[in-house]
C-alpha cells in the first residue's frame, strides 16, 4: 500500500502498491504515483525555482516547499486532486491523508 501524506506546502509519499513483481495493477499504481511525485517536484524545484527539504531513497519520497508561492500551491493543488483520484480508482493500492 501507497501512504501519501498531503500537508501545507507539501508531502510525502511511502510504500510501494505492487505486492509482488507480477502485480501488474500494483505496478501500475506505483508508476503513477511516481511519475506524478517526480513532476511536481521537478515543476517546483527547476521550473519555478522554489527552495525546498526534499529527501528520497526507496520508497520514500518527502517534498517541503520552503519558499512557498501562488505558483507552488496550484502545483501542490494539482498533484492532490491526482492523488486523490487514484486513491478513488484504486482504494487498496493507495491511502491519501489530506492535513492541510
Amino acid at each position: 500500500m501507497t501512504c501519501v501524506r498531503i500537508f501545507e506546502n507539501g508531502f510525502s509519499v511511502k510504500g510501494h502498491s505492487a505486492v509482488n513483481s507480477e502485480d501488474l495493477e500494483g505496478k501500475l499504481v506505483c508508476s503513477a504515483v511516481s511519475s506524478a511525485t517526480y513532476f511536481v517536484a521537478n515543476t517546483i524545484t527547476d521550473v519555478i525555482g522554489a527552495k525546498t527539504d526534499l529527501e528520497e531513497k526507496d520508497g520514500e519520497f518527502y517534498l517541503l516547499v520552503k519558499t512557498p508561492t501562488d505558483k507552488t500551491k496550484v502545483v501542490l493543488d494539482g498533484f492532490k486532486l491526482h492523488m486523490l483520484g487514484l486513491e478513488e480508482q484504486y482504494k487498496n493500492r493507495i491511502k491519501v491523508y489530506v492535513e492541510v
